[in-house]
């Protein structure tokens, strides 16, 4: 849970944000913000760009559940070749390969900003950028500057490798003890019961729900929050089925 739902989702999104400013030192706000993909690394990033006063922050998906979430929590979606026109900071956080390429650079304004969040540096065709490009130099650290034929510039961060890493410090700690936690706590779960798990071969398996449960404990406990208490008479109502309409 603590993987995806929490360092993906709030580390990932900060930690981009982090990147991008650190490697350029650009305003957010008032930018149109570009996200290729809304799983829990791309949702975190638009979260924050929308957070930070991005004008506009636009999604580009190939999941319609996905799409569907990102509209109901106020993105605008489209695909990535009508978002190239208008996008100044464009962030991949698909896993896939050539999210962005020579057909979508052609179509960026003058200074627009590209980087990756989610895989290797494949997500933006680097190849691609390098064939439209006349000439190429690095205007800051881990900032290239690619200028076109008709003299547009285009920027790429990091080499159009992890952007969170390469240009800032990855994820903060308070979000990763959560993971680390719940991965230490689930190879002693392992060990404990490796004469059970011993016979079952090669298959992903689900740790237990306590552990999970745990970690998210000590975290609020940490943090100093106060949780509600179920009654017994909620604790029976919540366990049967007999009340109720």
């Amino acid at each position: 849970m603590f993987k995806p739902k929490f360092d993906n989702l709030w580390g990932t999104g900060q930690s981009t944000i982090d990147g991008i400013l650190r490697a350029t030192a650009d305003l957010i706000a008032g930018k149109i913000f570009v996200v290729a993909g809304y799983g829990h690394c791309g949702r975190g990033v638009a979260l924050r760009a929308k957070g930070l006063g991005a004008r506009r922050v636009i999604i580009c998906e190939i999941n319609p559940h996905r799409a569907l979430t990102a509209a109901l929590e106020g993105m605008e979606v489209m695909p990535m070749r009508e978002a190239a026109e208008v996008g100044d900071i464009f962030v991949t956080a698909t896993g896939c390969k050539n999210v962005i390429n020579a057909e979508h650079m052609k179509k960026m304004k003058n200074g627009a900003v590209m980087c990756n969040t989610g895989h290797f540096n494949v997500e933006i065709n680097i190849p691609d950028l390098e064939k439209i490009s006349v000439s190429k130099r690095e205007i800051r650290p881990l900032v290239d500057e690619y200028t076109l034929e008709d003299g547009r510039k285009i920027y790429l961060l990091a080499q159009g490798r992890l952007v969170n890493l390469a240009c800032a410090e990855g994820h903060p700690s308070e979000v990763m003890d959560m993971s680390f936690s719940d991965q230490a706590l689930a190879v002693e779960w392992i060990v404990k019961n490796r004469d059970k798990l011993s016979g079952m071969g090669s298959v992903v398996l689900d740790i237990p729900e306590e552990i999970d449960r745990t970690v998210a404990e000590l975290k609020c406990k940490a943090m100093g929050l106060r949780l509600d208490v179920l009654t017994p008479e909620q604790e029976a109502y919540l366990s049967g089925w007999a009340e109720g309409t």
